[in-house]
């Protein structure tokens, strides 16, 4: 064959083309069948990223089990919190898989404020592009609270809504968990199957990225010469992970999802789920039916024992160890940062769930109340006349956890409650108007102000309700309208509400309460629900000051009556109403209030007022302490600082 002619020639080239092309794919084709140690394939490797974003560490949570079934999958992740990540390197991943936390006002917790901020600006700026994360695949699951409405899981659908916004293919729509809801644990484990699901769909087991040498998939040239027969069956199982929506089954979650996972099968879901229950349960919560609570106060504990009462018993008469603390509604409208349960309770703005009967919530409270007395039997102090009369519950304090007055029978509750002449004192706190017109005559009423001003009052409860301030407000002049004795029950934490004082004085003229509960707030340990410490908590000395200050500005129509140095707490009561003749009336005649609710007439506050004894008032020696009663003081032997 003659290579001078110019066809010969052309020849020659195409076949030293081809023979080239051939080359150049069979060196990167050996490059992949590289053995790695275990004689499989070794294929470069590029682990996805799962970030949390996390306040309470729920998410943190979440993020460290589903870690751990990718793990157990042959997918590799590395897990990040993102406070910790470095925005600007998103732009290099392949895969990544988010559980965000909503926090106050359907923003981020602290920690991913700028993460979030500069996923925003980028989203919005047009120099950025709409490509910058086209080679990323990702996911997002949240986590937040149904009752926060229209802020429920923000911040999850906006990183979603970023994300696809800058380019990023997402692989499985937004997960959506309901703190709250009870569906939380379900919703997110068939999240979690759905993306492992998906992966494995896509050949990604065993740390293959998603981004393989050639065309994004591993199927052209991942095989020797002996495979290449079946080249065409190994692409056929391949599938990119831009088509997964439409290859691999998924079902919609959360919503609907989370909605009929908290719901029984036969109408309305139940307050207390398992993983409610267990948290409160661990407290020394005693769960009552579905949605009601019971637990022994320490100050029952410490009376039975003669150790003292609490400042019910210094300012009202109650006695301590009669006294059970109950309420028929663990849920609440708010979230406030001194919650002494650290938000372990489901939230919500109004009755949604299973409701118990009343006089079974009654009977199963006063049962494990009794329950709980009793094994107080053989401790140090507790006398067998002591013990008994605890056994005959005279005080039901409905304020233990959550809103009491949520409960739709709450009337009919009370009315069993004093139909056994037990007394009630109720909290509310503030948010259900409605709810405190409609309440039947209480023993006393207390009304939660948490705070005087708009701004502070939503720093510090936290509120659901978007008009939580004019709930407040008609809140407190409902209270006008109350002819039994009312209460506002001030909770001072100072750097948050504690400089509010001509505020404060201001509410004073709604709601004209008979009293004013002055107290400071009690720690309650570290809490990643609450940014307090213990530099928040007053001393006594510091609630005395706030409290003589307010009774100053009122002109004489309040003056400190009372004060219970041990709890730090101080009572303003109406000079008009409760104090004759310069003596007190700050204390109830209990029987005397039953023998009124009987009679079935109608009857005000100064009906059944009784002598404030000398050892209670103001400025006493005894500080509030019952000389009757033996003063125990702890031993406190901190050790030194090195």
């Amino acid at each position: 064959m003659s290579f001078s002619s110019t066809p010969a020639r052309l020849t020659l080239l195409a076949l030293l083309s081809a023979t080239t092309v051939y080359c150049f794919y069979r060196s990167r084709r050996l490059k992949l069948l590289e053995l790695s140690t275990n004689g499989e394939p070794a294929v470069s490797i590029k682990r996805g990223k799962l970030f949390f974003v996390s306040q309470t560490g729920t998410s943190k949570t979440l993020a460290r089990q589903l870690h751990d079934l990718l793990n157990s999958n042959g997918l590799s992740f590395e897990l990040v919190d993102l406070k910790s990540y470095e925005p600007e390197d998103l732009a290099k991943e392949s895969l990544v898989l988010i559980i965000a936390s909503t926090w106050e006002d359907g923003k981020p917790p602290a920690g991913a404020e700028f993460f979030a901020n500069w996923l925003a600006e980028s989203a919005d700026d047009f120099r950025v592009g709409s490509l910058l994360l086209s080679k990323c695949r990702f996911a997002v699951f949240g986590v937040g609270s149904r009752g926060y409405g229209d802020s429920f899981n923000a911040v999850a659908r906006d990183f979603s809504r970023r994300l696809r916004g800058l380019g990023g293919n997402e692989i499985l729509p937004i997960g959506e968990g309901d703190v709250d809801g009870g569906a939380l644990d379900g919703v997110f484990e068939e999240w979690s199957r759905e993306i492992v699901k998906a992966l494995k769909v896509s050949g990604l087991e065993n740390g293959i990225s998603v981004e393989q040498s050639f065309n994004g998939g591993i199927g052209d040239d991942f095989y020797s010469d002996e495979d290449d027969d079946n080249e065409d069956d190994m692409e056929s199982v391949v599938v990119d992970l831009e088509d997964i929506a439409g290859k691999a089954p998924f079902r919609k979650l959360g919503g609907a999802t989370a909605e009929t996972n908290g719901k029984l099968s036969n109408g309305p879901k139940e307050m207390v789920t398992p993983v409610i229950r267990a948290n409160l349960e661990k407290q020394g919560y005693k769960i009552l039916g579905s949605h009601s609570g019971v637990k022994i106060c320490r100050w029952t504990k410490s009376q039975l024992r003669g150790r003292g009462g609490c400042y019910k018993h210094s300012f009202y008469g109650i006695e301590s160890h009669r006294c059970m603390e109950a309420t028929p509604s663990l849920a609440c409208a708010n979230k406030c940062v001194f919650c002494w349960r650290h938000h372990t309770n489901p939230v919500g703005k109004s009755w949604q769930w299973k409701m118990d009967d009343a006089l079974e919530i009654v009977n199963s409270a006063l049962d494990q109340h009794k329950k709980m007395i009793k094994q107080m039997k053989g401790v140090p102090g507790v006398t067998q006349e002591r013990l008994a009369e605890g056994l005959s519950p005279r005080h039901c304090a409905l304020s233990l956890v959550g809103e009491p007055i949520m409960y739709p029978e709450i009337n009919t509750l009370v009315d069993e409650l004093h139909t056994r002449r037990i007394s009630t004192f109720l909290v509310t706190n503030a948010q259900f108007p409605d709810k405190i017109k409609m309440l039947k005559p209480i023993t006393q009423l207390y009304v939660s102000v948490d705070a005087a001003t708009k701004e502070s009052l939503k720093a510090v409860d936290r509120p659901l309700f978007g008009d939580f301030w004019e709930r407040f407000t008609d809140s407190l002049t409902a209270l006008r309208d109350k002819h039994q004795r009312t209460v506002y029950r001030l909770t001072l934490v100072k750097g948050w509400n504690t400089e509010e004082l001509d505020a404060y004085f201001e509410l004073f003229s709604l709601g004209q309460p008979d009293f004013v509960e002055i107290k400071g707030v009690t720690y309650c340990g570290s809490s990643a629900t609450s940014k307090l410490t213990m530099e928040n908590v007053p001393w006594h000395a510091d609630v005395k000051a706030f409290s003589e200050a307010i009774a100053l500005k009122s002109k004489g129509e309040y003056e400190v009556a009372c004060e219970h140095a041990h709890s730090c707490c101080v009572l303003l009561a109406k000079t008009d109403k409760f104090k004759v003749n310069g003596q007190w009336f700050t204390w109830i005649d209990y029987e005397k209030f039953h023998d009124l609710v009987a009679s079935g007439k109608s009857f005000d506050s100064t009906d059944y007022m009784a002598a404030t004894p000398l050892w209670a008032v103001y400025g006493a020696e005894e500080g509030g302490f019952d000389p009757v009663q033996a003063r125990y003081r702890k031993e406190r032997n901190h050790r030194p600082k090195p």
